[in-house]
């Protein structure tokens, strides 16, 4: 549940950071911030094309594939309905 948990808010926090800045030092830092803090609990891909290539590789097991991909879908357009609430 925690690797769930951390992938949504990991990918939330990432792309708001994108969507948000664009900077690059600032998007540096961001995937830095969210890879130390949720490492502990999740591989903290943050790309649903990064699951599914390290799934196909044996890193992560292949019914962790979908969960995981959903939970990254979700916290990406939640990112995007918060920028969009909040965009100045």
């Amino acid at each position: 549940m925690y690797t769930y948990l951390a992938e949504f808010i990991a990918t939330l926090f990432f792309t708001y950071i994108v969507l948000s800045t664009g900077n690059p030092l600032a998007i540096g830092a961001a995937i830095t911030f969210v890879t130390l803090l949720s490492y502990r609990f999740s591989s903290v891909t943050v790309n649903p094309a990064v699951t599914i290539t390290l799934a196909a590789a044996g890193q992560i097991a292949p019914s962790e594939i979908i969960p995981l991909c959903v939970m990254q879908v979700l916290g990406g357009l939640t990112a995007l309905e918060i920028y969009k609430m909040y965009e100045l």
